[in-house]
């Protein structure tokens, strides 16, 4: 396994090498969960839409947020991440958490419609658009959710309004989370010009970019079947308990 493919994690009792995952590995897993092993789309975004809402209760309990409404913001892309988004935010209403919507393109995939049509009737609400008086954005949230690009973005082909929303999470006072990859990010190198998250929630195994993530980084991967956790050399962490999801 060459040195770009490992890292030291800590993780339970002792240290692993743990396995960060290029671009074409991380479909290539996806491919096989969704053919050969009969997992279906929409439930892998459930399981990992519930991981990042149960990973932002870990990051930011309820009793530590600053505001005294529970409030978050949720920047949800046209594709696949933001279908997690959207699954995160119906989860963290259950939380008792207050999640907004931000939608800029709606997806006609179905798939995201109906995760769409589910945040509605738990009365979540949505932003028609996005203030660029950050200022505002500060003092109405508390954190803002970041599942707008995923990894199989094109980072040197980023179309409206995606970098004039990266621009504005650029220069917010409050906390971002991340999920799988930041957004402008490319999922194999360092960040260029992306947003600086303060909280990172890799889905499955994290991507090479995480690799020069130093903030708060979470993986959910548990459900993972063993003969793919061998066949890619992950060396996933032990799972505290019955949890989801670990701290790196």
């Amino acid at each position: 396994m060459d040195k770009m493919n490992q890292s030291s994690a800590e993780a339970g009792s002792g240290t692993i090498a743990l396995r960060y995952l290029s671009k074409g590995e991380a479909e290539a897993i996806e491919t096989e969960l969704l053919r050969d092993y009969k997992f279906g789309q929409q439930q892998l975004i459930e399981i990992w839409g519930q991981a990042c809402a149960l990973a932002i209760t870990k990051a930011y309990p309820l009793s530590s947020l600053a505001k005294k409404q529970p409030t978050v913001l949720v920047i949800c892309g046209p594709d696949q991440n933001g279908s997690i988004g959207l699954v995160c935010a119906r989860h963290l209403r259950m939380y008792e958490y207050e999640p907004t919507i931000y939608h800029p393109k709606r997806s006609y995939q179905s798939l995201h419609q109906d995760f769409t049509v589910q945040c509605e009737k738990m009365d979540i609400p949505s932003l028609s658009y996005l203030p660029t008086e950050v200022q505002l954005i500060n003092d109405a949230y508390n954190l803002v959710i970041d599942a707008m690009l995923g990894p199989e973005t094109d980072c040197a082909n980023i179309k409206e309004p995606y970098p004039g929303i990266l621009v504005t999470l650029k220069q917010i006072k409050v906390p971002i989370a991340s999920v799988d990859v930041p957004s402008g990010w490319d999922a194999e190198e360092p960040s260029q010009d992306g947003i600086n998250p303060e909280v990172l929630i890799s889905l499955t195994a994290p991507k090479k970019c995480a690799m020069s993530f130093s903030g708060k980084h979470f993986l959910a991967g548990r459900f993972l079947p063993y003969d793919i956790q061998k066949k890619y050399d992950l060396n996933l962490p032990d799972y505290p308990g019955t949890d989801c999801l670990i701290e790196l």
